[in-house]
């Protein structure tokens, strides 16, 4: 699709990305307490109206529920306003969408694919990705797999997610890793410290998820909140969410409102460029489940921090202690 939004090149795969795209976690239901599937879409809608050209899910996603609600909203744009979709196989839950089990044995990977090119209702995914290191089957023979399944045309390019720098050198020996999904925001920086690098210097694409920090970098999340998530919630028995940590987190969002207000903006956009400003990343995954929420990130798809904000928020980085790894893109 056409987009008046900046782009940029994902990796070497071809394709030119919006810094942002839209997160399809939550829109499958578990683990998110209660979806509203005509709010997802409508979600969807609102983010391609505005410019976002790509869209993140996975099987395991409500076990293949986001790819459906994805499939039947995307079959009702005209083919040349459809994003670019990305989903990810190689998890496996039951029907309750519990008991996750990371398989990737070819016949399991390919039935996998099926799936999704069925629920998502199309013939080829533009990428699909390993959704987390298999525990039946080494890297070389997954890695395998999915060189296989593009050389036959049914994804468009492959890619890994949540694989570290050893895992990604060893994929890389067999055939190129085009992208990775690893989590990176200004709390959980250790992307930052080899994973960047290494995929700047292989020429790997880089989305990152969780960017906010499922929500508490947005500036309105407040203990609270933690307090009355569902019970279904995954973020409920985060350490990030409770305890002494939470308040380290919710200490770093409230030194963003400075920087925010500075430059007329929003908290969230401010954590969203953060991670932009990288080297070595090409884009960041955000989670909407509402055009309303859509609304609360988009600034971040052309806004850009100078270096006074970056000094202020490696500074802010160390005075409350929040999260590891580094904490400066330009240092």
């Amino acid at each position: 699709m056409k987009t008046s939004l900046p782009t940029r090149p994902f990796g070497k795969t071809g394709m030119e990305i919006t810094r942002l795209g839209i997160g399809a976690w939550a829109m499958g239901g578990n683990m998110w307490g209660p979806q509203d599937d005509a709010e997802s879409a409508a979600a969807i809608r609102h983010a391609v109206d505005l410019g976002i050209n790509w869209i993140d899910t996975a099987a395991a996603y409500g076990v293949g529920h986001s790819e459906e609600v994805i499939g039947r909203t995307l079959k009702e744009l005209p083919a040349d306003q459809r994003p670019f979709v990305f989903t990810k196989g190689g998890v496996i839950r039951d029907d309750n969408g519990q008991n996750p089990r990371r398989l990737a044995e070819r016949r399991s990977l390919r039935n996998e694919l099926e799936n999704s090119l069925r629920r998502l209702q199309v013939e080829t995914i533009d990428l699909y990705q390993v959704h987390w290191p298999a525990d039946d089957v080494p890297l070389e023979d997954y890695w395998a797999t999915m060189l296989e399944l593009k050389s036959e045309g049914k994804v468009r390019h492959i890619g890994l997610s949540n694989h570290n720098a050893e895992q990604l050198a060893r994929a890389e020996a067999l055939g190129h890793v085009e992208t990775l999904q690893p989590p990176f925001s200004m709390i959980k920086r250790e992307t930052a410290a080899q994973i960047l690098p290494w995929c700047e210097a292989h020429g790997t694409g880089v989305i990152c998820y969780s960017p906010m920090q499922a929500g508490l970098l947005t500036g309105t999340f407040t203990r609270e909140r933690a307090a009355t998530l569902a019970d279904n919630d995954w973020r409920k028995t985060s350490p990030e969410f409770t305890g002494d940590k939470l308040d380290r987190n919710l200490e770093l969002a409230a030194r963003l409102k400075p920087v925010a207000e500075r430059r007329g903006t929003s908290i969230s956009t401010v954590a969203l460029a953060w991670v932009l400003a990288w080297p070595g990343l090409t884009a960041a995954i955000v989670g909407a489940r509402s055009p309303q929420q859509v609304d609360g990130w988009i600034d971040a798809a052309t806004f850009e921090l100078d270096q006074d904000d970056l000094d202020t928020i490696a500074n802010a980085i160390a005075a409350t202690g929040a999260g590891d790894g580094p904490s400066h893109p330009r240092h």
